[in-house]
């Protein structure tokens, strides 16, 4: 199976609740559509530098991360992030990796939304089994 990539809209999280409380207009809320890697194995999404400057989302803390070479790093995590894709959304926080690297979507964020990728066509979609919306499990 090759790269898969997909258009993915990312919200500031705290601009939506400040909208919502009539703080800041619609139009005021940060906001792009991003291309990004869909990587199943990656547990959570990761930006980069440009997006997060972009969005100016707030820094919640700094965590270590194992790449995929084994080495250690420790990146800012930023959010909250509101992530959408199709009919599909989630609110997650995301790693900050450096300059202009390439952005992950993660294992985390795609099972919050329900969506899979599909191998055959080589694209993320939402699940067939589920397609008006998401259905999680409980147990």
């Amino acid at each position: 199976m090759g790269l898969v990539y997909a258009e993915i809209t990312l919200i500031n999280g705290e601009d939506l609740i400040l909208a919502k409380r009539n703080i800041i207009g619609e139009d005021e809320i940060k906001q792009m559509s991003v291309s990004m890697l869909v990587d199943s194995g990656a547990y959570m999404m990761a930006i980069n530098e440009t997006i997060q400057e972009q969005l100016q989302l707030p820094l919640k803390e700094r965590r270590k991360a194992q790449m995929a070479n084994g080495s250690v790093e420790e990146y800012d995590v930023v959010g909250p992030i509101e992530v959408k894709f199709k009919n599909r959304r989630c609110n997650i926080d995301a790693m900050v990796l450096p300059g202009d690297n390439e952005p992950l979507l993660g294992a985390i964020p795609m099972e919050d939304m329900d969506i899979l990728i599909h191998p055959l066509r080589q694209e993320l979609i939402v699940n067939p089994e589920h397609p008006y919306f998401a259905q999680m499990k409980m147990k």
